[in-house]
């Protein structure tokens, strides 16, 4: 685990970062829904010279049924190399990989050879309940001391979530990281401004409320997460709240920007029950305190009821559905996926505050089913959903599946799997690589991505 020199995939900046050679491999986490069979870690091939690329070279299947791998990451990062807690000669080598039903916890060596990695260490659900009180981890990020994981429920899986650490070396569950929440219940992603010493948490809901699906009654009610917290990195203590106000729900991916220097990022809303539009908001600093600013709305499109599922029916339309966002290294380009229309945003925000569209493609999607240039089957299901970015910034991948219960919501005849590529240009656009589309095998689903080296959302700096 330990070498002599800083792994060399650690970059003090993302400056030095997006100057990385391109990837060759990506890890995508894949489960069965009916948890008949244990999901998988697929390793994809992405080197275009290579006679596999675009394909499934390699799968690793976890030890059990039923854990619905979903948000992983990896044990150590750039972050490492922050001045004020340095671990430069840790590895970047191990995938921390949680089942979200589960909340079972896998460690994979990537090493020696990328596209065979294993299994090395299992973590019982028992003893993350024990040692953090927490269940149902979410969310995996790389911190400069250690492992932070976002777990959605406490060791009963209610209320409240939170967050533990983890031993990047050892992989023992430390603890519960927060020493004072406040008022803060519902847990979703977690991440920081390591530069300005502090931490965001965002909101879902409770295991019980989404674990079958989305609960209309809920949904309707305001209940979800609609909540941004803000928190003393250093003393582990809450400090604000920001509502987003009633008429928005599921407030989920936290979208930093990579510069350390800037204090503002990027979260998206994926629902408005007043209209059923998406939205992208700004994070930012106003004075002593910190404040959001609403600076995109993608609005729901008007559909004939006989296209649309159950729960969309009374509303004659398809809602955009903003389930993940991503932020190119260079802070230049924000990527909204619309996983209910099937459209994937690009967007210019070199200016936070002022984005401009530059490129959309669209796939899948609940009525247009749109297709791919690679695609055997004519009408596609699912849409964009999980999306990752190149540390250049020139290839951005996606997955289609959301969540097993609620995936059958919005899709009532199931998902059938895929992964694709766009191609970026450097100053705006975006276009499908027509040789990249993977059919994924109708025994699982994928989700997240990650990239072989790092990714533009593995890793955080201290140096701009």
């Amino acid at each position: 685990m330990v070498t002599w020199k800083p792994d060399p995939s650690f970059y003090p900046s993302p400056r030095m970062a997006m100057k990385a050679a391109p990837e060759t491999l990506a890890y995508v986490v894949a489960f069965d829904p009916t948890r008949a069979v244990p999901d998988e870690l697929a390793v994809v091939d992405v080197d275009p010279q290579s006679a596999s690329y675009s394909q499934i070279v390699t799968s690793l299947a976890m030890p059990n049924v039923g854990d619905e791998l979903h948000h992983f990451g990896w044990n150590a990062c750039s972050s490492c190399l922050c001045p004020n807690a340095p671990h430069p000669h840790a590895e970047r080598r191990y995938l921390v990989v949680p089942g979200l039903k589960s909340s079972r916890i896998h460690i994979i060596d990537t090493k020696p050879d990328g596209r065979r990695p294993s299994i090395v260490k299992v973590i019982e659900p028992g003893e993350v309940a024990d040692r953090a009180g927490y269940s149902r981890p979410h969310t995996v990020h790389c911190g400069p001391e250690g492992i932070y994981v976002a777990a959605l429920g406490n060791a009963e899986g209610k209320g409240p979530g939170g967050v533990f650490l983890m031993d990047h070396e050892t992989f023992e569950v430390r603890g519960q990281w927060e020493m004072d929440r406040g008022p803060q219940q519902l847990s979703y992603d977690v991440w920081w401004h390591l530069g300005h010493d502090t931490l965001v948490t965002s909101e879902w809901g409770t295991p019980d409320t989404f674990e079958n699906g989305l609960i209309p009654e809920i949904l309707l009610g305001a209940k979800y997460g609609r909540r941004l917290h803000f928190w003393d990195l250093h003393k582990r203590k809450h400090l604000q709240t920001i509502d987003f106000g009633d008429k928005y729900q599921l407030v989920f991916e936290l979208r930093p920007a990579h510069d350390p220097t800037k204090a503002y990022g990027f979260v998206n809303c994926v629902l408005s029950l007043e209209d059923l539009s998406s939205s992208i908001w700004v994070w930012h600093r106003d004075g002593t305190q910190w404040a959001v600013t609403k600076v995109i709305d993608i609005p729901a499109e008007p559909a004939d009821p006989d296209l649309l599922p159950p729960m969309l029916k009374g509303f004659n339309a398809v809602p955009p559905l903003v389930t993940d966002i991503d932020l190119s290294m260079d802070d230049r380009f924000l990527y909204v996926s619309c996983w209910g229309t099937g459209d994937l945003h690009q967007y210019d925000v070199s200016d936070p505050f002022k984005p401009k569209l530059t490129g959309k493609v669209r796939i899948g999607g609940i009525v247009s089913r749109a297709s791919h240039p690679g695609a055997k089957n004519g009408a596609l299901n699912g849409g964009p959903q999980m999306v990752e970015i190149s540390r250049d910034g020139r290839r951005v991948y996606f997955t289609n599946s959301l969540y097993g219960a609620i995936d059958e919501q919005f899709y009532p005849d199931g998902v059938s799997g895929w992964m694709v590529k766009l191609d970026a240009e450097p100053d705006g656009g975006i276009a499908f690589d027509e040789k990249f589309f993977i059919e994924w095998p109708k025994s699982h689903r994928p989700h997240q991505v990650r990239l072989q080296g790092g990714d533009c959302s593995s890793d955080s700096y201290c140096y701009p």
